[in-house]
């Protein structure tokens, strides 16, 4: 089966720039790579033809040769180019692509002229505050750990009098290329670990990192109305970079401690509140407590278990709202207990007193009479 043209193969002119015919294999393997297409056979010999139209026309001598004599001018069996190894170009275009595919070291540059730079690590300081403090926002100080240049080497890590040396295997560049078959691959080398530079005598204060381990004060800003779980950031204090990197960030997480009063929904409060058998039935003025203090309001006569009253604007202004969220009071009616005779006699006479008024003092059980009858029926 005769082959296509290499330059409709990646769909470029044949006037097209390196750059153009680079960006378009990436394109193309990124598209057909095995591993992105693991069960199709179509997609690996579109994956193999895209390479070898690549290989051929990254290479200069190849691409002169191809164009003046088409595929016999890099038919390694014609005499002419051969197709035996991958030169530079291919290799390096196919390692960004494996590196786009496979991901890269986390947070690194390339660094192909020097050692590979590291982002610092973030770090996550758990704050736990209550909910009073959430609603009405605070300052506080943190303790976090930080890491200081140590002062016998001055964070070169070799022991006073000494250097560094660049490190033999990368030959000072902190990353190793290595090549199988098509595949080129970039990584830390493993001697240095991506700094460029070996210490045979390491400074006996840091043990050769170039910093000491200390902790240092920050203090913290708390918004009001900060809800469970939001984070807050503080930059460039996490973990410094490697290789002159950035340092990470410091994030504290607010976690809200348990209330014995409240439970907050968002911008909602929510409590339940007791009120005496008496209270309930005759209605009346009550106090409730909220973050700012007590309030009142009137509860109607017969007021029942589960009844919810809102207070509109006691609930917790959050960081993103515009108005204060409302407080839910839920009315448990409170059933006495521990009564003397009298109390008891008292209530045995009440409660003839309501029997014989009818189903008008009991409108739930009524209700709920007329429901077990209709069920049996």
């Amino acid at each position: 089966m005769a082959k296509r043209d290499f330059y409709e193969i990646l769909g470029v002119a044949k006037n097209a720039s390196e750059e153009e015919i680079k960006k378009s294999y990436r394109k193309l393997a990124m598209k057909y790579h095995p591993d992105r297409n693991p069960d199709s056979k179509q997609a690996e010999e579109k994956f193999k033809e895209a390479k070898e139209a690549y290989e051929m026309l990254s290479d200069a001598q190849k691409r002169e040769a191809y164009d003046r004599f088409g595929h016999a001018g890099v038919d390694p069996n014609m005499g002419s180019g051969g197709a035996g190894g991958f030169g530079g170009g291919f290799s390096d275009a196919f390692g960004d692509i494996f590196g786009d595919i496979f991901g890269g070291a986390a947070g690194g540059g390339r660094g192909r002229g020097g050692p590979q730079v590291y982002r610092g690590a973030d770090l996550r300081y758990n704050l736990d505050i209550t909910l009073e403090q959430a609603a009405h926002g605070f300052d506080t100080t943190i303790r976090v750990p930080s890491w200081d240049e140590c002062e016998t080497c001055h964070g070169s890590g070799a022991k006073p009098g000494t250097a560094p040396t660049a490190c033999a295997t990368c030959g000072g560049h902190g990353q190793v290329r290595m090549q199988q078959g098509f595949f080129s691959i970039q990584q830390t080398c493993p001697k240095c670990h991506g700094t460029g530079k070996v210490i045979q005598d390491p400074c006996a204060s840091c043990s050769g990192a170039g910093r000491i381990k200390r902790n240092k004060t920050l203090e913290v800003k708390i918004p009001a109305g900060i809800d469970d779980g939001m984070r807050i950031r503080s930059s460039g204090n996490g973990e410094p970079g490697m290789n002159g990197g950035p340092p990470g960030d410091l994030y504290v997480e607010i976690h809200i401690k348990q209330h014995s009063v409240f439970q907050r929904d968002g911008d909602d409060l929510h409590c339940e509140m007791p009120i005496s058998f008496a209270r309930a039935a005759l209605g009346g003025e009550i106090e409730v407590p909220t973050l700012s203090g007590k309030v009142s309001f009137s509860v109607p006569e017969g007021t029942q278990t589960g009844k919810t009253f809102r207070l509109r604007g006691k609930g917790i202004k959050g960081v993103r709202s515009g108005f204060p969220g409302d407080l839910f009071c839920h009315m448990i009616v409170e059933t006495p207990v521990k009564l003397t005779e009298k109390q008891k006699d008292l209530l045995r006479d009440f409660d003839q007193l309501t029997s014989a008024g009818g189903a008008k003092h009991s409108p739930q059980s009524k209700t709920w009479m007329d429901k077990v009858k209709e069920f049996f029926d």
